[in-house]
């Protein structure tokens, strides 16, 4: 009898054994695959979300720029929150640093 429950209490241990492996193997493609989305999506999202808040920045009064609904302007006033910027002759525009798309010049629209 002894033998017996010596057996089953083995059997047990063994049996949770197995699954702590069986959940580790598990695991790991699903870190893997965490990784793997990391560098290929979060990662380089970071680093154009930085590049962009460097330039606006850098944007100083005259600079030519695109809004992200495709406004072309000169920057005529820079403030805190806002740029103002030039759209025609004596149309002034309010619009939020976060909207400017991108510097504009006319050496990289060319070519």
């Amino acid at each position: 009898m002894l033998n017996f429950v010596d057996y089953i209490v083995k059997e047990g241990a063994a049996k949770a054994q197995s699954q702590q492996a069986n959940s580790l193997v598990m695991f790991i493609p699903m870190a893997l695959i965490f990784v793997i989305f990391y560098f290929l999506t979060i990662r380089p999202q970071k680093q154009q979300r930085k590049k962009h808040q460097e330039m606006l920045i850098q944007l100083k009064k005259g600079d030519q720029v695109i809004s992200n609904s495709g406004i072309l302007g000169t920057i005529f006033a820079v403030e805190e929150k806002f740029f103002v910027l030039t759209i025609a002759e004596k149309t002034k525009v309010k619009i939020l640093r976060t909207q400017i798309l991108t510097k504009y010049s006319e050496e990289s629209n060319n070519g």
